[in-house]
């Protein structure tokens, strides 16, 4: 259901922007931002009629034109234009050539930083950004947004990678953003992101790491009619719970259900209820909390002397492995 919505929300972005239309999809470049000069793009600096002072290189830690030679100040290029950095090379060399004519380009964006998209997304992927992109454009790209989110992505960008910078104007308490001397983060509300709120849907840049944050477990074993581990959203009752479980199936006990929660150390605490009594408004719906395992009892079984053993599903475990990588251009 949220991929299906997303792709929706993509397309009706899209056409708004012109990047789709009824007759063809048609990439449009990012005049402003696409052709700047980032970290780890070979560059070319040519000058013309001299071969002497020609150049090729990359972009040293600090954003300045690494091992040029023959100018007496360091050239900064990092998030200059082409011809920006032409000049002020031009500027340089003028003290040695009469009216020289320098021509810089980029020769090869393929060493830049890729983004990450991870978490609670169908294919988690790294992206080799070429072009402008939005998130919700990335998200389509991942398949979408899986049943397990709990509603909100975050978005954390090492500084000096990418020329762009994350913009909060006019944004609500939900969008968030930190800043300081090394990186900045923001988190979005998902659901800013359907209502199609611009801050909820930034331009995504070369480094960027993007979490889909996956919504805490819950367990349901024993007399359901499909025992699973479910995710967490906001107030799941114990009734909810079971329901989402299948209800209980032939074997189970209404009046043997026990909620094993972890407690702020070791032990656990263990919540008896009953769930005829819940129906019956005779008794609170218990809200579940993260990592409960409610256990429904079964005809003919006695109750669990020990605590029961789940599972665990690491959510960084496929970030463990290389994630495939796929280029935006």
């Amino acid at each position: 259901m949220l991929r299906m919505l997303f792709i929706l929300f993509f397309y009706s972005v899209a056409y708004s922007q012109g990047i789709v239309s009824g007759q063809k999809s048609v990439n449009v470049p990012d005049q402003s931002n696409a052709s700047l000069i980032r970290v780890g793009d070979l560059i070319d600096v040519d000058v013309i009629g001299s071969f002497e002072y020609d150049w090729r290189g990359t972009l040293n830690p600090e954003g300045f034109l690494e091992g040029m030679e023959r100018i007496e100040n360091p050239v900064y290029a990092l998030c200059k234009s082409e011809d920006e950095v032409a000049s002020a090379i031009a500027k340089e060399y003028g003290a040695s050539l009469r009216y020289p004519k320098v021509v810089v380009k980029i020769l090869d964006r393929s060493n830049r930083a890729v983004a990450y998209l991870d978490g609670a997304v169908k294919f988690p992927q790294r992206y080799q950004i070429r072009r402008r992109v939005l998130l919700s454009e990335l998200l389509i790209m991942s398949g979408g947004i899986t049943d397990n989110s709990n509603g909100e992505i975050q978005i954390f960008r090492p500084q000096g990678l990418e020329c762009k910078s994350l913009r909060v104007t006019s944004a609500p308490d939900s969008f968030n953003v930190s800043s300081d001397k090394l990186a900045k983060s923001i988190s979005i509300k998902i659901s800013d992101l359907l209502a199609g709120l611009p801050y909820a849907n930034p331009q995504i840049s070369s480094g960027d790491i993007i979490t889909v944050a996956e919504a805490s477990p819950i367990y349901l074993i024993g007399g359901v009619n499909a025992p699973q581990q479910i995710s967490l959203r906001n107030e799941t009752t114990l009734s909810r719970a079971i329901s989402m479980a299948g209800g209980l199936s032939k074997e189970g006990l209404e009046d043997g259900i026990r909620i094993f929660r972890r407690g702020a150390r070791v032990n656990r605490q263990v919540i008896e209820a009953n769930l005829r009594q819940i129906l019956k408004k005779e008794a609170k719906d218990p809200i579940l909390m993260p990592f409960d395992v409610v256990e429904v009892g079964q005809k003919g079984r006695g109750q669990s002397k020990l605590p029961p053993i789940v599972e665990l599903v690491l959510a960084g475990s496929l970030r463990s492995s290389k994630l495939p990588l796929r280029i935006v251009d």
